[in-house]
Order: C-alpha cells, then structure tokens, then sequence
C-alpha cells in the first residue's frame, strides 16, 4: 500500500492545529538569532538558447563548451561586422547626402531595367553603325529570309504608297520607300529592314496575338517564330495558351524599331513618326532613345499653316561617342487628408 505523508501547523491566532499534505512543503530549520538568505528568483528574462549555454557552461561535455566558445565569437564577429557597415553607411550618408543616394539607386535601377529592353550594344565600337549591329537585329538567316518580302516592299508603285499614306499606315516606313536607292545592295538592305519594321509596328498595335500573326503580308515562317520569341510573352487564357504583348515588349519593340530606323536613314531616325506609329506618347520615346545614348534634335517639317506654325519633328542620331542623359526621379509631393 502507499503511503501519505501529512504535516501539522499550529495557527498561534486561532490555537487549532492545521493538516497539510507533506508533499507541499520543503522544511527548513529555523535558529533564532540567524538570518536566514533569501533564494534568488530566477532570471525570467534569459531566453531558452541563454538557459541551455547556462547548462552547457555548467554540466556540458568539453565537446559542448568548445562549440559554445566557438559560437560566441562568431556572434561578437558578427556584431562586429554590422557595426563596421552601420557606421560606414552612417558615413557615407552624412556625405552625399540621403537624396543624392536615392538619386544614385535611381539610376542603378533605370540603366538595370531599360538594359533588358535595349538591342544588343557594343558601346566601344569604332563606327555609328556597329553600335547596334544589323545582325544583332536580323541575323543573317532572319536577313537572308526576308528577301522575297523585302522585294515586294520594293516592288510597290507610287500609287500603293499613297494609298497606304493616305491611311495613315506606317509613316516612319512610307518615307524611306518613298526615297528607295535605284539598286544595289542598300536599296535591299532598306527594303528587308522596311518590311520588317512594318511587322513589328503591327505587332505594337496589337494586344493578343494569333499564330495567324504576319501570315496575310507573307511573312516567313522564321521571322514569325522571332518575332513571337523576342516580343511576346506566352499567358494561358481560357484553357489554351496565348502570345501577348506586355507593356515592357512595348518598350522593347519601339527600341528595336529605332534601331532599324537608324541603319535605314544613315543613323538618323524621326521621333514623332515613329511614335505616332507605334501609339505610345513622345516622352517614351524620347527616354527610349535617351537610354540608347542617341542624340536629340529638333527639326521644323513641311510646309506652314494658316496660323504659320509648322509641324515640329524630333529627330535622333546615333554619334559617337553616346551621350550619357543623367537620370531624374519624379517626387511627387504626397496630399494631406483633411
């Protein structure tokens, strides 16, 4: 059987003997005349980690003291080294400033995401035309196939490009077909570019893009599969997949288009045309070009109107050595809520 342990206390006020369970109660003597050390409470603030180093500090095998001391000063290390990056940040912000910093991280960010948008550069070369090589933008596969197409182009009569002016069709292209070369190899050159700068200006006009695309206007089977891979991106919609073309294609299709424009009219390309093709406002464009290095003119076109105002053009060309435009973040100024 088992046996319970009971105590007896006598309450002095009430002179009755009181029975508790012995188990409740941890008996100490107590001498007159001595005082007696009150045990220290237990620290509550230490955390779990803090109370098994105690431990290992205490009980622990050497194997376990040698991998706290370890831990330990890897810790001060660490603390150390953040405290070296704080104070050197501290510093370097006390110097330039926090905005100039934020202009600076601006920047950064601004040459990362228009690099992804921009044709293949090679900023050290040596002549304009190499800055963004023709066949970084039709290889000469892509070149070699667009030669019935690029005929065609060539091959329209005066009264086909007024139509296609007077619709309003590509008016950035209608100027270079209209001032053809008489042969050789430039007026191909021209004329494949033309063709597709004309495919690309369909695509930019388009949302959703149907395997169809390009095939009405004969475009090989090869440039149809680029131009899918180079500026569409693939979504699935309605249980089948779909080529669409996002805003930051757009960005990238208007400077593959510049580009071109640039090695069908001598490193030189109009602005305003181009935009008003592609659909996109003149300030895009001009920070496209910007960010292509491009030098910017402004030039009057055509002839006057009643109000003897003429029609601005801008006009951009590639001229070594590439202009670096610096780059300026918008702040707006946050309204207060009454």
């Amino acid at each position: 059987m088992s046996a319970r342990y009971y105590v007896g206390v006598l309450n002095k006020q009430t002179m009755q003997m009181e029975v508790h369970r012995a188990q409740l109660f941890n008996m100490q003597p107590f001498i007159p005349g001595e005082t007696t050390e009150v045990a220290k409470p237990q620290d509550t603030t230490q955390t779990h980690r803090e109370k098994v180093d105690s431990l290992i500090e205490a009980f622990g095998t050497n194997k376990q003291k040698r991998a706290l001391s370890s831990r330990r000063l890897n810790q001060v290390a660490s603390d150390t080294l953040h405290q070296a990056v704080a104070k050197a940040a501290n510093t370097v912000i006390s110097q330039k400033g926090l905005e100039a910093l934020e202009q600076e991280v601006a920047e950064t960010n601004s040459q990362a995401d228009s690099a992804l948008h921009l044709p293949p550069c090679n900023a050290n070369a040596d002549e304009p035309e190499n800055v963004y090589p023709l066949d970084g933008l039709l290889s000469p596969v892509d070149y070699q196939a667009l030669e019935q197409a690029g005929a065609k182009m060539a091959a329209l009569t005066p009264e086909e490009l007024q139509k296609m002016k007077d619709e309003g069709r590509s008016l950035s292209i209608m100027k270079h077909l209209e001032n053809l070369p008489s042969a050789g190899e430039d007026r191909e050159k021209i004329a494949r570019c033309a063709f597709y700068l004309s495919l690309l200006l369909k695509l930019a006009r388009q949302r959703n893009i149907t395997h169809k695309f390009g095939q009405v206007d004969g475009c090989p089977r090869i440039i149809q599969s680029k131009v899918f891979r180079t500026f569409t991106v693939d979504t699935f919609n309605t249980g089948r997949v779909q080529n669409v073309v996002s805003a930051s294609m757009r960005t990238k299709l208007a400077a593959h288009c510049l580009a071109l424009l640039l090695h069908m009219g001598q490193m030189t390309a109009d602005l305003t045309l181009l935009h008003r093709d592609l659909g996109i406002t003149e300030a895009k464009m001009i920070e496209i070009a910007k960010s292509m290095g491009l030098t910017l003119v402004k030039q009057s076109r055509g002839k006057a109107d009643k109000a003897g105002l003429q029609d601005e053009h801008r006009q951009a060309s590639l001229v070594l050595p590439l202009v670096k435009y610096e780059q300026f973040t918008e702040r707006r100024k946050r309204r207060k809520m009454h």
